[in-house]
């Protein structure tokens, strides 16, 4: 059941934060809440916000994602996953990466620090017998993004259809490229109504960080503010769909029912 962690980060890592001179505009403060479904049940609960921050003196947006399964799923495979990345503003770039994932019998923690001026990262993995870090030091390319903060790149693109965008990105110790593919355009209905959308995919190749057995599909809408609206995911025993149910410091206003 580690797929649901991967359909728990990947719906809710394709929200962006706002700067004046970025692309895709949120607010400070924004904050998204996605229901998972495996098959008709609503198995989790993920959520995303956004906030202004600093780190080691730099204006940063800390950005923090939380997944929780619901009370039925946590009898037999319970998930509590917090992931955060420190985004650098001026220069869009990740300076700090940390996982802390609980799912089922299965712990991580895990953190990377970045320093661009010499290409190199700080990788510590914790070890939970010993309880202490290992680090070590490791090569990263230029300006490379962690797994949050490499969606909010990709935003950042002229996202058109048939178009392809690649990212560096360093997590768990290894750097590696990723392709995100821009499908087509599609409305589909939404919490804000009937909304148009770009379909994009990430091709996520790397083991090291994804054992991605099916195609994963994501819909944002068509704007300057490309919110994530819908994921599919695909998997060995199944699909999982992910849909915003809630948000908050958002541009367009919540349909009532």
């Amino acid at each position: 059941m580690k797929e649901l962690k991967i359909v728990i980060l990947i719906a809710v890592i394709t929200a962006c934060c706002y700067t004046a001179s970025l692309k895709a505009i949120i607010t400070d403060g924004e904050k998204l809440t996605f229901n998972i479904k495996y098959g008709v049940v609503s198995a989790a609960e993920a959520s995303l916000e956004v906030r202004s921050s600093t780190f080691n003196d730099k204006p940063v947006w800390l950005i923090t994602s939380n997944a929780k399964t619901y009370p039925f799923f946590d009898s037999f495979f319970k998930v509590r996953d917090t992931v955060q990345s420190w985004w650098e503003k001026e220069n869009l770039r990740s300076l700090r990466f940390s996982k802390r994932l609980n799912e089922g019998k299965y712990q991580q923690y895990r953190v990377h620090t970045y320093n661009h001026d010499n290409k190199t990262s700080t990788y510590q993995r914790w070890d939970f017998k010993k309880q202490t870090f290992k680090t070590k030091e490791i090569a990263i390319p230029a300006n490379t993004q962690d797994i949050l903060s490499s969606f909010y790149y990709v935003r950042q693109q002229d996202l058109v259809p048939g178009s392809n965008v690649m990212v560096d990105i360093t997590t768990d110790g290894k750097s590696y490229k990723t392709q995100v593919a821009v499908h087509r355009r599609e409305t589909i209905d939404s919490i804000f109504g009937k909304k148009d959308c770009l379909v994009i995919e990430p091709l996520l190749k790397s083991e090291a960080v994804f054992k991605q057995s099916g195609r994963i599909l994501i819909w944002i809408t068509d704007d300057e503010y490309k919110v994530p609206l819908k994921m599919t995911s695909q998997i060995t025993v199944g699909a999982f769909t992910a849909l915003l149910k809630d948000a908050v410091n958002v541009p367009y206003p919540i349909v009532q029912n």
